[in-house]
């Protein structure tokens, strides 16, 4: 019988992974209010927005206003995705516990994804994770497309394993695995994770799995089992990947918070906070959201009403 972990640490990625990808601009003092939701429902980290030029991501334009006025929970990690060290002054200036910063383990989705080869990120990211430490912050790294690419295919564990081996190098703190199309499934996160915990601990990787084909949830079940306790989603499964057609949002906080639960996993998270958080956004986006657990209690909802 598998010994689950005692606790699971999930870090909120809806304003910033969630919003990114949508048509609908959201209003600031809307997208304030969400965040300021999020950060009451116990999550422990919220990655509020990207610092990425508006003209590539401008439904997150408003990030530095966001930046400035969220009301900050003492318990809560407040993040943002930065490209370069442009991106690093300006999330420093408004307030950032920690940085994020991204790459892909596939040469064309990180030439379509950031307009550079691999290799010429390397060294963009070594001046942000550097500059982001000597200020004393957090880093995470992203790692795209670590399963499949919607360009080249099936990713190697080895592809994605030399940028770990790079960005560690480089000084992260911890790296988020990507499935960005939505398409892994048991077998290739376990594959992977043979080869990421040979080399670094469990307590170093997060797992990022979006939903397209309905195996995230198996995902994180392999992925606990393999001993991984910190997890990337998106309350009412929120997300996309502008640059991998088709792509599905993150896994729904909402779900892994019914699943966690249902295992006697704590993850110190108020199922209800996030499900009024869902609800808020999804109305503020006029279109219905794909968490299952969300769907769930609206229906039911309306049986009793």
């Amino acid at each position: 019988m598998c010994q689950y972990p005692k606790h699971v640490q999930l870090k909120e990625v809806g304003p910033r992974d969630g919003l990114q990808n949508e048509n609908v601009f959201i209003d600031t003092d809307d997208k304030i209010k969400w965040i300021n939701m999020l950060s009451e429902s116990g999550v422990q980290e919220i990655e509020y927005s990207s610092f990425v030029h508006p003209k590539w991501i401008p439904a997150l334009a408003d990030a530095r206003d966001v930046g400035r006025r969220i009301k900050r929970n003492p318990n809560v990690s407040y993040s943002a995705l930065v490209p370069n060290l442009k991106g690093l002054d300006h999330a420093l200036e408004t307030g950032i516990d920690a940085a994020s910063v991204f790459m892909s383990a596939s040469e064309t989705h990180n030439q379509k994804n950031i307009n550079k080869s691999i290799d010429e990120t390397y060294p963009v990211l070594k001046k942000v994770i550097q500059e982001a430490k000597t200020a004393g912050k957090f880093v995470t790294g992203y790692i795209s497309t670590v399963f499949d690419c919607p360009y080249e295919g099936r990713i190697s564990p080895e592809q994605a394993v030399a940028v770990c081996d790079q960005l560690f190098d480089y000084g992260v703190d911890s790296i988020s695995l990507g499935d960005t199309i939505g398409s892994a499934v048991p077998s290739q996160v376990e594959a992977l994770l043979d080869h990421v915990l040979s080399r670094y601990s469990q307590e170093k990787i997060i797992m990022h799995f979006h939903d397209t084909r309905g195996m995230a949830i198996a995902n994180i079940m392999t992925s606990i089992q393999y001993g991984i306790t910190r997890f990337d989603s998106s309350v009412g499964g929120l997300g996309g990947c502008p640059y991998a057609k088709g792509a599905a949002g993150n896994v729904a906080t909402n779900d892994v918070l019914y699943l966690l639960h249902g295992l006697g996993i704590e993850t110190g998270i108020k199922e209800e906070k996030i499900q009024q958080a869902a609800l808020y956004i999804q109305d503020k986006l006029g279109k219905r959201l794909p968490s299952k657990a969300l769907a769930y209690q609206l229906s039911n909802f309306k049986k009793t009403v």
